[in-house]
């Protein structure tokens, strides 16, 4: 069940009217207090300051403005008084200053051209209306001339000049022949900004036509033809032959010279230009030049304005739209071919004219009260301030103590009524002029309300409500609320009072419940108002639908029992499948529940219940599963295996139509459990034919439904039967069926603009599929262009999924249309999408870098931001590079890779962390957008402080003997500053009892340790860091290894090839029984039998000290006789050509990897029951040492089966290593093991 969360605020009583900052008043708009107030005129209409009329009408020129009482109007004329009632012609409209010229008696209009300027007065103040310059449109008549042929040598260049007559305003200029047919303009021949027709080189064929010049009148809608110029063409090539006009080299051809370009307009090598700030700029270049020059523009310095820029008139325009003072500087065009290139340098001075900062504004005040008016501008020259009162200048109007004026700031102190006046702010210079009115009203009036009386709010329990008093009065008055009468003021806890007097209750509670007033005081009265709140009880589902399973032909019953307030009026309704249910005669709606009766296919589906009130809502869902009729008894089939479906069969299309048909099929076996869904699928042989759609879904009960199909598709349906156990295989195909076409009713979806490289966009989309292309030749009509420019839409049918645009700015954002077509026809009208063209690399890097040490591995950054111009694409992040350069510590080598931190978004400032302290760092910081890194910043150096060292390296903990413990360390890999030291803890502990903690402190050089154990039980836990001056490093911890008792089982696994040599085992404790076995690695059940064997016993600190034994020492001087006989014995033989494989003494075992020793395998005696040579012996101190020598005589002898005597020899070998020439003669007399062996000892 789902249910509403309860709204954020339980209600709002009315919207507040006042807003009192900073002793500033509104006045509400509330027309009835609009009405009573006194308030000064302001102007509300007024015609354009350079008014420029249409002759054949009357003239018209505006002036309106509002005040109570209503302002009264006059007008000057050149500045001197304007009678109006001295003029027939000339009235004012009623209520209003707007002046009317009427000529339909006769008059010429051009008597009344000048400059008006509008009075609106009452008697708290005189408004004015800016200085409206009249002027009558002119469109005078072009003199008559009579024009000579205009001769000319074919490839010279050739201007037409139009001198168009002067209009007002300047008409619109176009060249057409004298038959009015256009005049085709290329980069070889167009027309200039000063209506000119400019040639770069003439050619024959311009000889077939005249050339005029017209001029369009605006308010005339007048065309006037200048007389045409005709061309006589002086030519080299006797012949006017048309095949030579696409002859790759015409002017060759033609005999016309090549010639550098050189400038028709402007003349020379530079010029200058000025231009308005907020105005377009427009520069020119036309070259002439064989053949025809292209024209590039630049500007020195830095880059055009990508976002402003626009190349007109064949690029030999360009148009930088809404110029401001950083688009001063000096351009310059490039004429070139390929004879050479000029270029023309423009400097361009951007002035201004006064534009606002700060605008004053109407000031209304309470008595008393402090104010002030602000007219702050700014332009190119600085423009100058005049302030004015009532229309007279400040310095002549009637002095006032209360009155400061201070620049272009206006302070009033301690305003009292007669201080009502109508301000005026002029500032300009020599580009133009602003005016503003702002009137200073003084107000004195009593508290009001403003909402109806008596107001009646009813809120849900639980929920938070805000209680709304709109009020009014000057001086602003102070709001205060009171419940039910009590003298306390409501604020704090459940209440919060806002600024502007609203009382807000976060949690309602049933005490909450009363009559709230709400008071308004100021020094001149006092008013208040009631609201009557009332809690009431929310509305809750207690009883909710729930899920049900029903078959076709039962009742169902939905159950939906509600609770809400009494005094509430309660409606319940139902939704199915989230629509509003058609109760029809099978269907039984009660206040509490809902009674479906004979329960069908169609009934299946979800249920929602709905309660609502007036003031809130509650709402369950339940979902209602129907099924078909099962004639064979539950139990019986309970007892029968379930099994999937069989699949349906015999699918039969019948009532064809154009957008839908029919399927039959019949069911196949349930097999004994109820098919619950058919699943219908679909299959078409055009856009992915072989590959199955699901299409739609039908209930078990059903064996037929109608499907709804798309345009132009070859349909095949298949059906699948869906029970609890599974699906069914699909059934066999239907037949095919095709229907017609139609236009498309979707467009791709997904559509992208993104750019893979700096001057291009690719535009891509999802594309449509089978049953949304509608008909055949499924194509797409592809429109974009520049989003600033509002330019003409370019257009491409492409038929595939994208598209790649060319030519592009660098990364400008492009409206893009992708609209679907086939044969039928299009597709709807599609939604634009912006895309962007592609990113450049940042062109800046960040400056003003500053690095702040934090700590011994972390620095804070600050940067200046890049310009956006300079990022050439979006601004992904800004990145500091860094690298280690070297270690305060000498003699450490450091690795000086270079690591990156990013700081995402436009951020100032940041923070690099993870450094190694004690150490030299360089650093640099690059501005990065999807393209990759701009420039890098200054390189900037700094050094980290002393920190605390990194843990030891290769903590060993050992145990030779049972007595004691040696520890072994290497240096900290990263000491982070001088070392000082080690700090060692270490503590006994066996199972959860822990013994008393020591400590040891060692210097700088101590890497070893031995600890004498106090038992042969307990364990050890140490701990050890590494110090310097700033304190202990990171710890490691290890644990002596567990000593061998009883209940301590370890096992080990020693890893051989298949066909192994003996091994050794090293390692093993003194005095332990030990169990082995040889296992095969990949099938553990393929082993030998288990044997058991003991080492020695160790030699311990509790037996007596027999160094000093006399019998001990006799012994000691008879083995060392021994030997030496055993050593003159070995030289012998060896003298003799004994032969011994010998392997060189190891620190530790050999493993099966042992290059040495590519069997892999071990020696663990000869056939004569020797000792153990490779294997461990038992010292004298209770170690276990290797031997010094492995010599093994295995390979001279056969060996049997290994086996270990009872003082723990191994006996004999597991494999036997034949002679070379053995195995040479009889390759096949031993069969390679296929048994992968483990030696596993436990």
């Amino acid at each position: 069940m789902a249910r509403p969360q309860p709204p954020p605020w339980g209600h709002t009583a009315f919207l507040l009217c006042l807003l009192g900052i900073g002793g500033a008043i509104e006045i509400p708009m509330d027309p009835s207090i609009q009405n009573e107030l006194p308030q000064p005129p302001t102007i509300t209409k007024q015609s354009v300051k350079d008014h420029i009329v249409d002759p054949r009408d009357n003239i018209l020129i505006e002036c309106e403005a509002k005040g109570n009482p209503a302002p009264s109007f006059h007008w000057t004329r050149n500045s001197r008084f304007f009678n109006v009632a001295k003029d027939p012609r000339v009235s004012m409209r009623r209520r209003s200053g707007t002046l009317v010229i009427d000529f339909r008696s006769g008059g010429r209009p051009e008597e009344y051209e000048g400059e008006y300027q509008c009075f609106a007065r009452n008697k708290f103040g005189t408004a004015l209306s800016n200085r409206i310059r009249l002027q009558v449109s002119k469109s005078p008549l072009w003199p008559k001339e009579n024009l000579d042929p205009v001769v000319v040598q074919e490839g010279a260049p050739l201007t037409l000049q139009c001198n168009p007559p002067p209009g007002l305003p300047s008409p619109v200029i176009f060249w057409m022949s004298s038959s009015m047919e256009p005049i085709t303009q290329d980069k070889r021949v167009s027309q200039g900004h000063n209506g000119d027709l400019y040639f770069s080189n003439v050619l024959v064929q311009d000889m077939q036509t005249d050339y005029s010049c017209n001029a369009r009148f605006h308010f005339t809608h007048t065309i006037q033809q200048k007389n045409p110029f005709t061309l006589k063409v002086l030519t080299n090539h006797p012949y006017n032959d048309s095949s030579l006009r696409n002859h790759p080299d015409m002017y060759s051809a033609r005999g016309v010279a090549e010639r550098t370009p050189s400038f028709m307009y402007p003349q020379g090598t530079s010029s200058s230009q000025m231009v308005l700030r907020g105005t377009d700029l427009l520069l020119e270049c036309i070259a002439s030049g064989v053949p025809t020059p292209d024209i590039a523009w630049y500007k020195k310095g830095g880059d055009l304005p990508s976002d402003k820029a626009k190349f007109e008139n064949f690029n030999k325009a360009l148009r930088i739209t809404s110029v401001s003072e950083e688009d001063s500087g000096e351009y310059f065009c490039l004429a070139s071919n390929k004879m050479g290139s000029i270029r023309h340098t423009i400097s361009v001075r951007v002035k201004a004219a006064p534009y606002w900062l700060e605008e004053p504004k109407n000031l209304i005040l309470a008595p008393g009260e402090d104010g002030r008016l602000v007219c702050r501008a700014n332009g190119n020259p600085k423009p100058t301030v005049q302030w004015m009162v009532n229309g007279e200048p400040l310095q002549s109007a009637p002095p006032n103590p209360n009155r400061e004026v201070a620049g272009d700031t206006i302070i009033f102190r301690d305003t009292q009524i007669s201080s009502r006046a109508v301000y005026q702010c002029n500032t300009s210079n020599e580009h133009g002029y602003l005016l503003a009115n702002a009137f200073v009203s003084v107000l004195d009036v009593p508290p009001r309300m403003l909402s109806p009386r008596n107001q009646l709010i009813r809120v849900i329990l639980y929920n938070r409500t805000r209680l709304d008093c709109p009020f009014f009065g000057s001086p602003i008055p102070t709001l205060r609320w009171f419940k039910n009468g009590q003298g306390s003021n409501l604020d704090g806890g459940n209440y919060h009072v806002y600024e502007n007097g609203s009382l807000e209750i976060k949690m309602i509670r049933k005490e909450d419940q009363g009559i709230y007033t709400c008071v308004a005081t100021n020094i001149l009265g006092k008013a208040e108002n009631q609201v009557r709140l009332e809690v009431k009880d929310p509305t809750r589902i207690f009883r909710m639908p729930e899920d049900q399973t029903a078959k076709r032909g039962t009742t169902v019953q939905l159950e939906c029992r509600v609770k809400h307030d009494p005094s509430l009026k309660l409606t319940v309704s139902w939704l199915k499948d989230d629509e509003p249910l058609y109760i029809g005669n099978r269907m039984k709606k009660e206040d509490d529940s809902l009674t479906i009766f004979g329960v069908a296919e169609r009934d299946h589906g979800s249920y929602t219940c709905i309660a609502s009130t007036e003031l809130d809502q509650d709402l369950a869902k339940a979902y209602l599963t129907v099924l078909a009729d099962q004639t064979t008894p539950t139990n019986r089939l309970a007892a029968l295996p379930k099994g999937r479906p069989d699949r349906p069969r015999d699918l039969e299309l019948t009532d064809l139509a154009e957008r839908s048909v029919r399927l039959t099929w019949i069911p196949g076996d349930d097999n004994n459990s109820p098919i619950t869904e058919y699943v219908v699928q679909f299959e078409e042989d055009q856009f992915q034919p072989g590959i199955w759609h699901d299409h739609s879904k039908f209930p078990g009960g059903v064996n037929s439904g109608v499907l709804q199909l798309s345009p132009y598709v070859n349909y095949q349906f298949r059906v699948i039967a869906v029970n609890e156990v599974g699906s069914s295989h699909p059934s066999l195909p239907s037949e095919r069926y095709r229907t017609s076409g139609a236009p498309p009713e979707s467009n791709p979806g997904d559509v992208k603009g993104e750019g893979t490289r700096k001057n291009n966009m690719e535009i891509t989309w999802t594309p449509m599929n089978a049953t949304s292309a509608f008909g055949p030749n499924l194509r797409y009509i592809v429109r974009w262009r520049r989003r600033e420019t509002r330019e003409t839409w370019n257009n491409v049918t492409v038929w595939g999924s994208r598209y790649v645009v060319g030519q592009t700015p660098v990364y400008v954002p492009y409206e893009i249309r992708v609209q679907a077509e086939n044969d039928f026809g299009k597709g709807p009208e599609p939604d634009t999408v912006i895309g962007y063209s592609g990113e450049d690399y940042p062109r800046a890097a960040p400056t003003d870098v500053k690095v702040r040490v934090l700590n011994s591995t972390a620095i804070s950054l600050q940067w200046n931001r890049v310009y956006s111009d300079t990022v050439q694409g979006q601004l992904r992040e800004y990145r500091a590079y860094y690298w280690r350069e070297s270690s305060l510590l000498k003699n450490l080598w450091v690795s000086q890779k270079r690591q990156h931190a990013s700081f995402s978004g436009d951020r100032l400032r940041g923070v690099v962390s993870r450094l190694f302290p004690y150490s030299n760092y360089k650093l640099e910081m690059v501005v990065v957008n999807g393209r990759g890194d701009g420039p890098r910043s200054e390189t900037k150096e700094f050094t980290t402080p002393e920190g605390v060292p990194s843990a030891p390296r290769r903590f060993r903990v050992r145990q030779p003997n049972l007595q004691t413990i040696t520890l072994e360390w290497d240096h900290p890999e990263h000491p982070n500053g001088i070392l000082t030291g080690y700090s060692l803890r270490y503590a006994a502990f066996n199972g959860t009892k822990v013994g008393k903690q020591m400590v040891e402190n060692f210097s700088p050089n101590d890497t070893k340790f031995t600890v004498q154990r106090a038992d042969p039980v307990s364990r050890y836990r140490f701990t050890l860091s590494a110090r310097t001056q700033v304190g202990a490093g990171e710890a490691v911890t290890e644990e002596s290894p567990a000593p061998p008792n009883e209940g301590n089982h370890t096992k080990k696994t020693v890893p051989v090839k298949a066909q192994a040599q003996p091994v050794q085992l090293t390692d093993l404790y003194p005095g332990m029984t030990y169990t082995l076995r040889v296992y095969s690695r990949d099938n553990e059940g393929i082993s030998s039998t288990i044997i058991t064997f003991m080492t020695s016993t160790a030699y311990t600190n509790n037996q007596a000290d027999i160094a000093t034994q006399g019998w001990f020492i006799g012994l000691m001087c008879a083995i060392a006789l021994l030997v030496l006989i055993l050593l003159i014995v070995c030289f012998i033989k060896r003298s003799r050509g004994g032969k011994y494989p010998v392997r060189e003494k190891k620190d530790v075992p050999l493993g099966p990897e042992d290059p040495k020793e590519e069997d892999g395998s071990f020696d663990y005696s000869d056939e004569d029951n020797k000792p153990l040579q490779g294997g461990s012996q038992t010292s004298l101190d209770g170690t276990i040492k290797q031997q010094e020598s492995d010599d093994s005589l295995v390979d001279y002898g056969e060996g049997g089966e290994g086996q270990f005597n009872e003082d723990g020899s191994f006996i004999g070998q597991y494999t036997v290593k034949k002679d070379k020439e053995e195995t040479e003669g009889n390759e096949s007399s031993e069969a390679t093991s296929p048994v992968n062996a483990i030696y596993s000892l436990a």
